[in-house]
């Protein structure tokens, strides 16, 4: 447990705090008076049983609460790790603890309403009224009919680790560690509603993963720059990310607007007016921002009331949001949907064949736009180092940027669309992901690029993104991670985990949990490639002969995985599968039996390309050992003829006395 003597008691009479307040009251009174006037009429358009005045009050108001409570958390905790100077034992410093504590008393409010909403949503999709459904003895079967209440559960289990983590720990890679549950947090709830249902909801669950991240982000970063007056020294870094998250927060909005309204109720319908409101503040909070950015470059008052201003501002979009989060979109109503709708968002018409997957392109907005930014990034950084003057290995940049392409084209190619219809083709996606393109990426040698391009931040000014690299790389959770041991387990088990636990049957369900499975298994792959054949600094390496015989060690998993499959008489994800119901696919055991002879045989290439990179390397370095040998040696050798030659001169020295 850490030491919290900095704790200080004033976090919420600063400048500024007044109006965050009073906003919140106002966005929670305006949300009120919608609910009590147009509840009812809500309800009804979507054919829903009208819960009662309280609880249609109280979804949108604890909407509210609790997504604002998760942006204020998740944007605090990335504030911290931006702005935090930590001293030699890695605690952050007094500035920052100001937002640790905000970001801890609002992650318990978080959780508080999280749990609230669990109930409140599912009495709202129940048709009962809060009191009602505590009282029945259905209220397990109401939650778990309900998706969002699900979603609200697992909302609280993260605020809920967000704030024991928090309570318990003040180090920097605590709070950049907690990043990870609290977009979790973030996300839970908004892929589980209207952006997880009917037509073209693959689109529209990856925008709205990145809309609600962006938002998020510029909340949290708003209201604790204004409670906590950002140094001038780093204003320039926050206005950067304010204009860079504002920027995607609009572009990934209006994706999100036009695929659950439609053109046809744009203006006719309240939910798309709130979308136009919407878009409207944000716009005008991103180019504020950016004014402020030009006539204020080094912050000052001007540019804290812009930021003071922008935050009331979002405060007021997260009240939009939620009104709109808390109703069925028009589009939704609108279309009477299919199986495919349902379950795919797309039609697949023609079975698979290599024409297919070229012509049908569904590009993945968060995957497929990631793969674009890494290549963009690993560009700039090799632009930079050109610029001083130094070179980067043509290889390592072929790596990188074929990773990148296969990664584009496995997430929005005819692949992925598929993917998520069928097992075999899914099985391929998932090799290519977990065991081609980690390698690629390793052989790019990004850490080591971006040590090298990144200009440190220099004494007396706050760190930047070298530091924070280089503090991640020394972390004891990237000591732990990256253990040899530990992604071996991670490597294999998870392949299992996946696959032979009802796991699978929820992750193929949803575009969220492709999305998550095709992450994860990137990251999997890339930790244990990474300890095997990585030029980046990183791990402790084991000696080559040991990397050789941990490779090896995983061909016989993935071969009895496959074997597994192959022979099982029960078809995993069963359930999904059959509801899809594709036309031309007759038999769902046989398309099993070939993807399970796929993941036996794929894994061949991967590990053919991995053998001879590791062998190269070995051969490399036994050259590197075998020079510095004969250097030794050469060095040795002078220094012996150059001792006996002084021995002689002193004897003859002697000889002459």
């Amino acid at each position: 447990m850490q030491p919290r003597e900095m704790r200080s008691p004033r976090l919420m009479t600063r400048p500024g705090s007044r109006h965050l307040i009073a906003g919140c009251v106002a966005v929670m009174a305006g949300l009120v008076c919608y609910a009590t006037v147009c509840g009812t009429r809500v309800y009804a358009v979507s054919g829903d049983s009208y819960p009662g005045v309280a609880t249609a009050i109280a979804e949108p108001v604890g909407y509210f609460v609790a997504a604002l409570a998760a942006a204020v958390s998740f944007g605090g905790l990335l504030y911290i790790v931006v702005t935090a100077r930590p001293d030699a034992r890695g605690v952050i410093d007094e500035d920052a603890f100001r937002v640790h504590l905000l970001v801890e008393r609002t992650s318990v409010a978080w959780a508080l309403s999280a749990v609230m909403m669990v109930v409140v949503q599912a009495a709202s999709n129940a048709g009962l009224s809060v009191v009602r459904l505590l009282g029945s003895a259905a209220i397990g079967d109401a939650i778990l009919y309900s998706e969002m209440a699900r979603g609200w559960i697992a909302v609280a289990g993260a605020a809920l680790a967000v704030a024991v983590a928090l309570r318990l720990s003040v180090q920097w890679v605590a709070h950049t560690v907690l990043l990870v549950p609290a977009l979790i947090g973030v996300l839970a709830v908004p892929v589980s509603g209207n952006a997880a249902q009917g037509p073209d909801h693959d689109y529209s669950t990856s925008a709205v993963i990145v809309f609600a991240a962006a938002l998020a982000t510029l909340t949290g970063l708003k209201v604790a720059s204004t409670i906590n007056q950002t140094a001038a020294g780093i204003a320039n870094r926050f206005a950067a990310l304010e204009i860079i998250c504002g920027g995607v927060a609009l572009a990934y909005g209006a994706l999100l607007w036009t695929t659950l309204v439609g053109p046809s109720a744009a203006v006719g319908t309240g939910y798309g007016r709130a979308g136009l409101a919407v878009a409207a503040a944000l716009l005008v909070v991103w180019l504020a921002d950016i004014a402020s950015l030009v006539s204020s470059p080094r912050g000052g008052e001007p540019a804290r009331r812009v930021r003071l201003f922008g935050a009331v501002a979002i405060i007021a979009v997260w009240g939009l949001v939620s009104s709109m989060a808390t109703q069925t979109a028009p589009r939704l109503l609108a279309h009477k949907p299919t199986a495919s709708d349902v379950f795919l968002g797309y039609a697949l018409p023609k079975p698979p064949a290599v024409q297919t997957f070229l012509s049908t392109w569904r590009f993945d907005s968060l995957i497929g736009s990631g793969a674009v930014l890494l290549a963009v990034l690993y560009l700039l950084g090799i632009i930079r180092l050109r610029r001083r003057g130094d070179r980067w290995p043509r290889g390592a940049s072929f790596a990188w940027l074929s990773g990148c392409l296969v990664l584009l084209v496995t997430s929005s190619s005819g692949l992925k669309a598929y993917g998520s219809a069928m097992f075999s083709v899914h099985m391929a996606e998932h090799m290519i992901l977990n065991m081609f393109v980690p390698v690629l990426f390793v052989l790019g040698g990004p850490v080591t690029l971006a040590l090298r391009a990144l200009t440190p931040a220099g004494d007396g000014r706050a760190p930047g993104p070298r530091e924070w690299l280089l503090w991640l790389l020394h972390s004891r959770v990237t000591v732990v991670l990256s253990h040899p041991v530990t992604a071996f387990v991670l490597f294999v088990a998870s392949l299992y985990v996946v696959y032979f636990t009802p796991l699978f049957n929820t992750l193929v369900r949803y575009h969220w949990g492709h999305e998550l499975m095709s992450v994860h298994f990137l990251l999997v792959g890339y930790l244990f490639f990474w300890g095997i054949i990585g030029i980046d600094p990183g791990p402790r390496r084991l000696p080559f002969p040991a990397r050789l015989g941990l490779l090896f060690a995983v061909m016989p998993f993935h071969a009895f995985f496959g074997i597994a499959v192959m022979t099982m008489t029960s078809v995993v994800g069963g359930p999904f599968y059959r509801n899809v119901g594709l036309p031309w696919l007759s038999s769902l055991s046989a398309d099993q039996h070939l993807g399970g002879a796929i993941a036996w045989g794929s894994s061949e290439l991967p590990v053919i390309l991995v053998v001879v990179a590791l062998v190269a390397q070995w051969a490399r370095d036994d050259r590197r050992a075998a020079t510095r040998s004969d250097r030794h040696a050469d060095a040795s050798y002078a220094d012996d003829e150059l001792d006996a030659y002084n021995a002689m001169l002193r004897e003859l020295a002697r000889n002459r006395r």
